[in-house]
């Protein structure tokens, strides 16, 4: 017969305990300390924080951005978690995966992309650039998927339309983030897809960087007015970092991206998740990244 719970669950609990302890952390958990110190901002402070490592546009160190082979490396690389990549539509309704409204810095063309058919983008860009129907079924991994906004509202909720309409048809809902810098498009996905998760970006602006208490509250009322989960921040807003985690409510998420595959999701409280986790594989997380705490991450 089987012990009673009282005695059974203090078994139980040390086993696990043992087990997480004896587990190294997974190659994409960060502490926040060290990314802090990596930048040079306020170092010796100590948070203690964990950060959760995504490939912003692929692994676009080794490859070059938003390509097949940055995102299919990103997608077997275990140091990543999610892999967040850029789609707009091409004059002829092709949806690519490109970031710049040109193809100017990657590949020497004033062309923008919204202006050219697909054909001819590929011929200028030696045919790496990548269609989302390309990449989308080589990715097992969870995805941000970022809507490169134009300032033409309508156009920019067609496409998402369109992306969320494919991600459902492949049931992966759980795996997506939409992401952008238009504070009115993510609020048109939160009220017409309230179930699918939301990032408002941010590169540099007064309350994002200064240090001050008022203009970090005015940002969150931002952010909840747009109805944004996550807070994706440039870098160099870890300036920011004490007014930001000080002010963060509940439900929404802290997330800091670079130039290159730099993407971090920070976790300060069990609201802050990988999107499509549950609450109980996040709390495991937490207590594996406490045991081991002591590790050099």
């Amino acid at each position: 017969m089987l012990p009673c719970n009282r005695y059974l669950r203090p078994i139980l609990a040390a086993g696990l305990f043992a087990v997480l302890a004896g587990c190294a952390l997974p190659a994409h958990t960060k502490r926040l300390d060290a990314i802090i110190a990596q930048e040079a901002v306020y170092p010796g402070i100590h948070y203690g924080y964990r950060c959760t490592a995504g490939a912003h546009r692929g692994a676009s160190i080794e490859y070059r951005e938003n390509t097949v082979a940055a995102l299919k490396a990103a997608d077997a690389d275990k140091k990543y978690a999610f892999i967040e990549f850029d789609v707009q539509y091409t004059r002829d309704r092709r949806i690519v995966v490109y970031h710049d409204k040109r193809m100017l810095r990657l590949h020497g063309s004033m062309k923008a992309i919204g202006d050219t058919e697909f054909a001819e983008l590929v011929d200028i860009a030696h045919g790496e650039i990548a269609t989302y129907d390309e990449v989308i079924g080589s990715l097992e991994k969870k995805i941000n998927i970022e809507i490169k906004s134009r300032g033409d509202l309508q156009a920019d909720e067609r496409l998402v339309d369109a992306i969320i309409a494919d991600i459902r048809g492949r049931k992966r809902l759980n795996d997506l983030l939409i992401s952008s810098i238009s504070g009115d498009l993510i609020q048109y996905v939160h009220q017409k897809y309230p179930g699918i998760p939301t990032g408002q970006i941010f590169w540099l602006k007064s309350s994002t960087y200064l240090p001050f208490d008022a203009l970090t509250q005015k940002l969150y009322a931002e952010v909840a007015a747009t109805g944004a989960d996550y807070l994706m921040l440039h870098i160099a807003n870890l300036h920011n970092i004490d007014a930001l985690l000080k002010h963060k409510p509940p439900g929404k998420t802290i997330v800091f991206w670079d130039f290159d595959d730099t993407m971090y999701i920070v976790h300060k409280d069990f609201s802050d998740r990988l999107w499509g986790d549950s609450g109980i594989k996040t709390f495991f997380g937490f207590l594996r990244y406490k045991l081991g705490a002591n590790n050099d991450l």
